[in-house]
């Protein structure tokens, strides 16, 4: 199999009639999307020239969004996901640095694409869809095409300010799909209830695993995020199987006592990654649904989502603060644990995650200096080109011969003359009752190491509490609290936010 677009193909043929993606307003049949998707690809295969070029799609929680990335694939191009709701200023930043021959939008989007239709032509893909389809067009198109050609480029945010787009090919997410239906036992019975938002990378299991097994798969509308109870009886209303979420919405879920309430019986797996798993949430969820395979999953989306994973034994226990496994490498990829120096360190001790593998991303679109600092040749083999790629995450191997995330490599301090990693810090005080979420940070102008915390504990009961798990030294110093966590656009606890608050009303001369 060359081309992600053969998923579709496959399960089109095999149950054209069967629900593939539905969203609160539309649902697209196997057979409905492969027909969709070759009248939209053939609208854009006449208005681009050659093949493999960006083609940016303005995205939303909507089954026409996943429609959009298969006319793109049909066509023989790649997509690159835009958030309809993104600032206008980083959405114009984002074209100019891709130069796109074409911005694909829905219905209801056409004031945010008709503002950027000076940086490149726009087509409505419901239009696009009605063209007839010219198949051997099509085929021709994509016969140029390549396994190691690009499927997606997903723009990030880039630590100098300027976003990055990651470029991953077909062959990546093609291995990675296969290892992963067949490791988590998806098969055409399964129902997902989607979490993630297109331009997420998180998604891409949703979309592929769907595409893949003939599976079906429910958008689930965003506001549910914000009343769990809700979203609880809207999993049970569709009988979805799987899930395969962010651990923040999982965390917000178990937070909210709404599984004491509704507890949807057809759920048979949960899949999370994107940041952190917390015990305490994991024993919330366990509680209520102990029959259910969790599975833990790592990888930033240079690696194609993920590279490590960790089944949760149901036989074993986590005490609410303690770390929970990222597990091993995902098949066909390897991890290496390594210093400042690029060696690897000893078992126990925290290095650098570095990934060697098929799942390794082709690099940053239009950075060469970027791909060249992130993406380096294999320090342990000097003989041929062998590519591994720094995340920036610290891990170490525990006594269980896991792998236990540490921190990010810049969330480490240095205080009262000790290294610390903040997310040490963090996972004590998730474990704390009481407590629905912490961030943690360092105030360098007062050597302080602050805490943001949505909780009703006073200051006294959450020193108490975690006296027991860390020295006076790793301690907050501050804490401040929040009604609320404020997340960002991926559903991740936005850090930057809280920390532009916290310093906007610190005085500095304290």
């Amino acid at each position: 199999m060359l081309n992600l677009l053969e998923y579709l193909a496959r399960s089109a043929r095999r149950t054209p009639d069967k629900p593939a993606f539905c969203d609160q307003g539309r649902s697209f049949t196997f057979g409905a999307l492969w027909s969709f998707a070759l009248g939209c690809g053939t609208a854009i295969a006449r208005r681009v020239d050659g093949t493999s070029r960006p083609i940016a799609v303005l995205t939303g929680r909507t089954a026409v969004t996943v429609a959009a990335f298969q006319a793109v694939l049909a066509s023989g191009n790649y997509y690159v996901p835009v958030d309809e709701a993104m600032p206008a200023a980083r959405m114009e930043a984002i074209l100019r640095q891709l130069q796109p021959p074409l911005l694909l939008y829905a219905p209801g989007q056409e004031d945010a694409a008709c503002q950027f239709a000076h940086l490149c032509p726009v087509l409505n893909v419901e239009e696009g869809a009605l063209e007839p389809p010219d198949a051997p067009l099509l085929e021709a198109r994509r016969a140029r095409v390549l396994d190691v050609d690009p499927a997606y480029a997903i723009f990030t945010s880039g630590s100098t300010g300027t976003p990055k787009g990651i470029v991953v090919s077909h062959r990546a997410v093609i291995d990675f799909i296969e290892w992963m239906a067949d490791a988590c036992q998806f098969s055409e019975k399964d129902v997902l209830a989607n979490q993630a938002p297109f331009y997420f990378d998180l998604s891409v299991k949703d979309l592929y695993l769907t595409l893949k097994c003939g599976a079906a798969c429910h958008i689930l509308e965003k506001k549910l995020f914000l009343f769990p109870l809700l979203l609880l009886r809207e999993i049970e209303r569709v009988k979805a199987t799987a899930l395969v979420w962010a651990a923040s919405a999982f965390h917000l879920t178990a937070n909210s006592g709404a599984l004491e309430r509704c507890r949807p019986q057809t759920l048979n797996k949960v899949i999370l990654g994107g940041e952190a798993l917390g015990a305490k949430q994991l024993n919330l969820w366990r509680e209520a649904l102990p029959d259910v395979q969790y599975i833990n999953l790592y990888g930033p989306t240079e690696v194609t989502v993920d590279c490590t994973w960790y089944p949760i034994p149901r036989d074993r226990t986590f005490a609410d603060g303690e770390a929970v496994p990222i597990g091993a490498a995902c098949r066909n990829m390897e991890v290496l644990l390594l210093d400042g120096e690029l060696r690897p360190v000893p078992d126990g001790q925290v290095g650098e995650i570095c990934v060697r593998g098929i799942g390794l991303a082709n690099g940053y679109y239009g950075d060469w200096d970027k791909t060249r600092d992130a993406f380096i040749q294999n320090p342990l083999n000097p003989w041929y080109p062998d590519r591994l790629y720094r995340t920036g995450d610290l891990a170490y191997r525990g006594p269980d011969g896991l792998l236990y995330f540490a921190a990010r490599k810049d969330n480490q301090i240095k205080h009262m003359g000790y290294r610390i990693e903040l997310g040490e810090v963090e996972t004590a005080l998730g474990g704390v009752d009481g407590m629905a979420a912490a961030v943690c940070f360092f105030d360098p102008g007062r050597d302080k190491i602050v805490c943001v915390c949505q909780t009703a504990l006073t200051d006294k009961e959450i020193v108490g509490a975690i006296r027991e798990k860390l020295p006076r030294y790793m301690q907050p110093n501050v804490y401040r609290r929040v009604d609320a966590m404020p997340y960002n656009a991926n559903g991740k606890i936005d850090r930057v936010k809280l920390k532009e608050a916290y310093f906007g009303e610190t005085d500095p001369k304290l």
